[in-house]
């Protein structure tokens, strides 16, 4: 089947982070007929909205991608989630919302990626922006991301930030001013008036009734379309039947770290071998794809407390009901709230010239019952975790079959590194230190018994390995730069061929330090004026 009726400017492959803020600033002229292909539905659940709910969701295969991974070096397989619907992983994330370091775009830079160094990427970020906190020379006040600042003050969160500034860290307003060292505070998150902000209510929102966009949901990318070199459209599946969409103009991949390497593959972007063992025809032999995956490696560290300052209690029994009202009377209380309360970038190696982990720190902790579901903690308890912020473990991710049905092969590589290991081992001792500091100690009954034995650093990276989880912010399937095996150049063009480009958080050379989907965003955002920039050349 085909859709040869119509030809566009621009096919963007995914509504995710990055592709609605691509169907937004690419349609916002009026000259560019832009077509946006998502897989999944649209976003109009109601637990989408409602922060505290989306883990609702989270087994729903209709609003949700599964991702078996392989274990390794004693690592477990585990399933990795993402979003499957208009907005992406940006409609069931944690809200986060963090730029990362100067020095993260400068190295992108350094590494080949002319143009996204930190004076490209500041102004994408303010522009982005609409902050709770005003706009300034570094904030934006009037973008269509609103972005609020966790407003429950409670003498457990305020204890927790005392016991950090006691560790040396400073207490800041806004975590997210550049170069401030280590800095604790309030975390910043895209919620706004309660709701959700995903790039489906900001970005696509404002642009979804201009005439030159048209939206298709239940659209499955399976490959580029290819005439010579020239990529000429894509192939979807769509309610069951393959469907060409064809283009004029540019075919963009913005279908996330994961999944976008898969469509390279079987559009014979990758390693020749590997294709042709899956019987698929080489358009560009280009073995970095799928190659150079980084992940975060995080294990929850649990604490009991002896103040009745959790979200345990209001989130079970008859009290879940009465904050669930209270979210939709008043959009406040625990259900307008994000994962992280509080959050923190810290120093835990002499040699880091910045900030080396993050931390975050959670007044709801949920643990498993006799079933295995997880429900809230009986008790008053709090958790918090950390992770390396520049992961240098890498693994992968390729396609088994040219059958876009079949699942990918990931191997997440997680500590391989002995840098990641040093960093992990420093920054789990130095949890355990804050907790003990005298602002907090006396409310803190006592470590839980899944990390509180955990004293040697064998013993540390065995629990890391072991009952560790991913931070869900893989990226660098798809890097730009002047690597040998770079997947793509500095405009974010595929190598190897025409009019194909690759707009999301694979794009990156290395890890941010940070929450991946603000950078993913303002990615998008840098992305756009390259893309139209060189349209109007």
């Amino acid at each position: 089947m085909s859709d040869a009726m119509e030809s566009w400017d621009y096919i963007i492959a995914g509504a995710g982070s990055a592709g609605c803020v691509l169907a937004d600033r690419l349609s916002e002229s009026g000259r560019n007929r832009v077509l946006l292909l998502e897989a999944g539905p649209s976003d109009n659940h109601p637990f989408v909205h409602m922060p505290k709910a989306s883990a609702k969701l989270f087994g729903d295969p209709r609003y949700v991608w599964h991702f078996q991974t392989q274990g390794h070096d004693d690592v477990p397989p585990e399933m990795w989630i993402r979003g499957k619907m208009l907005g992406g992983s940006s409609s069931v994330n944690g809200m986060m919302y963090f730029r990362g370091q100067p020095q993260d775009y400068d190295c992108w830079e350094a590494l080949g990626a002319k143009g996204w160094g930190w004076n490209a990427m500041a102004p994408a970020f303010r522009a982005m922006e609409r902050h709770a906190l005003g706009g300034d020379d570094v904030r934006g006040g009037d973008g269509p991301l609103g972005i609020s600042v966790e407003r429950e003050r409670t003498p457990l969160s305020e204890a927790f930030i005392k016991a950090g500034e006691q560790l040396g860290l400073k207490r800041v307003d806004d975590l997210n001013r550049p170069d401030q060292g280590g800095v604790v505070g309030y975390a910043t998150r895209t919620i706004w008036k309660g709701r959700r902000q995903s790039t489906a209510q900001t970005f696509l929102k404002r642009a979804r009734n201009r005439p030159n966009l048209r939206i298709v949901t239940g659209a499955m990318v399976d490959r580029v379309l290819f005439d010579g070199i020239r990529a000429s459209g894509v192939r979807a599946i769509v309610n069951g039947s393959p469907t060409d969409f064809h283009t004029q103009g540019e075919v963009i991949l913005s279908a996330g770290t994961l999944m976008s390497p898969q469509i390279l593959e079987r559009s014979g972007i990758g390693a020749a071998d590997r294709l042709r063992d899956l019987g698929i025809a080489v358009q560009a032999d280009s073995p970095g794809v799928g190659e150079h995956m980084l992940e975060h490696r995080l294990m929850m560290m649990q604490f009991e407390v002896n103040v009745p300052f959790s979200h345990n209690a209001k989130l079970q029994g008859w009290r879940l009901p009465l904050n669930v009202l209270r979210y939709y009377l008043l959009r406040s209380g625990p259900m307008a709230s994000g994962y992280g309360a509080v959050g923190a970038f810290a120093t835990v190696l002499q040699e880091s010239a910045t900030p080396d982990i993050e931390v975050l720190y959670s007044p709801a902790v949920a643990k498993p019952d006799a079933k295995g579901v997880y429900r809230p903690d009986k008790v008053h308890s709090v958790q918090l975790f950390g992770y390396p912020l520049r992961s240098r473990s890498e693994g992968a991710i390729h396609i088994s079959s040219a059958d876009p049905a079949a699942p990918a092969t990931i191997r997440a590589g997680y500590l391989s590194d002995p840098y990641d290991q040093r960093v992990t081992v420093a920054m789990h001792r130095f949890l355990r230190a804050w907790m003990a500091r005298p602002a907090i100690a006396k409310m803190v009954v006592a470590e839980r018994e899944t990390t509180r034995d955990l004293v040697r650093d064998e013993d540390i990276l065995a629990a890391y390995r072991a009952r560790g989880m991913a931070g869900y912010h893989a990226c660098s399937t798809c890097r730009m730069g002047d690597f040998a095996d770079a997947v793509l150049d500095e405009k974010l063009r595929v190598r190897g061929v025409t009019r194909l480009r690759v707009v999301d958080g694979s794009i990156m050379p290395t890890m941010v330090s940070a929450n991946t989907n603000g950078p993913i965003m303002a990615s998008a955002w840098r992305a756009a004026d390259l893309i139209l920039a060189d349209t109007n050349a």
